[in-house]
């Protein structure tokens, strides 16, 4: 079977050196880029299946790496590793084309499994990040409680759109689209954009 092959960006060396010590016995390791540019250069060379990257490094910002790799049309997967759990940051991150965000201080079995889910199409929130307001959704009841429209509202939101945007997106009015974030956030029992985002992403409700 195909081992996962995996790029590894953070400017602590001995961070870094922990993961690959951590990762190689199940992941091809294909290095580490100690900035944002190394990183932007080694994907577009390597082309990995699955980058962790953390957010706060040197030269370029991971966010800002993690853009230029998507402006370039590539599609390797995106986990960012970091110390900060804070829901506008998750929401940046998914908004700029990562598919993971994973607190530092997760067990060694969470990464590895995070890479996994990430490296088969899906997302991966951890766990560990603060939880939010209102009463956990079961995957049943989310289904039945979002409608196919909502879904498709909660999508484009995810991806930075404004509700004019999205409005004109999906040839709805403004008002309309604006109504359909109101009723899902007062499902999900949140309070602001970067909550309902967060909330969908743990919940499997966007992609």
């Amino acid at each position: 079977m195909k081992r996962i092959r995996l790029l590894i960006a953070d400017d602590h060396v001995m961070f870094a050196q922990g993961l690959e010590s951590l990762l190689r016995d199940e992941f091809e390791l294909l290095g580490t880029a100690g900035n944002g540019e190394e990183l932007v250069e080694a994907t577009l060379q390597m082309n990995p299946d699955v980058i962790l990257v953390d957010i706060s490094m040197p030269v370029l910002n991971g966010f800002d790496a993690v853009r230029r790799i998507r402006e370039s049309g590539n599609e390797t997967k995106i986990i960012f590793l970091t110390m900060h759990d804070d829901a506008t940051l998750l929401s940046e991150a998914f908004r700029c084309g990562a598919s993971g965000y994973i607190l530092k201080q997760a067990a060694g079995e969470e990464l590895a499994n995070a890479i996994r889910e990430v490296a088969h199409g899906n997302n991966y929130v951890s766990p560990l990040i603060t939880a939010l307001p209102g009463e956990p959704l079961t995957a049943h009841s989310q289904k039945t409680t979002i409608t196919p429209r909502q879904r498709e509202v909660l999508e484009l939101i995810s991806r930075g759109l404004t509700m004019k945007e999205i409005a004109s997106q999906l040839n709805i009015s403004t008002r309309t689209a604006e109504s359909h974030k109101y009723e899902m956030m007062q499902t999900l029992g949140v309070e602001t954009t970067a909550e309902l985002i967060k909330y969908s992403l743990r919940l499997g409700l966007i992609s």
